[in-house]
């Protein structure tokens, strides 16, 4: 099982980064799917979960209306379209298999807000 995260980067505040999930070894279209990001000296924030379909998605309160999550199954590939970056954003982003607990966990891929 593999799950790598690609698309970090340092931004301006107000600005937007893409994240990547390439996902190989499991049935990626049946999992249910997360981002889960850890900002420095904190513990791990649930961020956003898809369903298998991409047809439900949900959102933590910080990132609402700002974060969007989808998924293409074709590809095996989930993302994170991030705007109107704020420093608090700041963080290292997992995808994680399931929605509420997460048996798979990529590398992060690490976002940095700043000016």
């Amino acid at each position: 099982v593999q799950l790598v995260e690609s698309g970090g980067g340092m931004v301006q505040p107000g600005g937007s980064l893409r994240l990547s999930c390439a996902a190989s070894g499991f049935t990626f279209s049946n999992y249910d799917m997360s981002w889960v990001r850890q900002a420095p000296g904190k513990g791990p924030e649930w961020v956003s979960a898809i369903n298998t379909g991409g047809g439900s998605t949900y959102y933590a309160d910080s990132v609402k209306g700002r974060f969007t999550i989808s998924r293409d199954n074709a590809k095996n590939t989930l993302y994170l379209q991030m705007n109107s970056l704020k420093p608090e954003d700041t963080a290292l982003y997992y995808c994680a298999s399931g929605r509420s607990s997460h048996d798979y966990w990529g590398q992060g891929t690490q976002v940095t807000v700043s000016s």
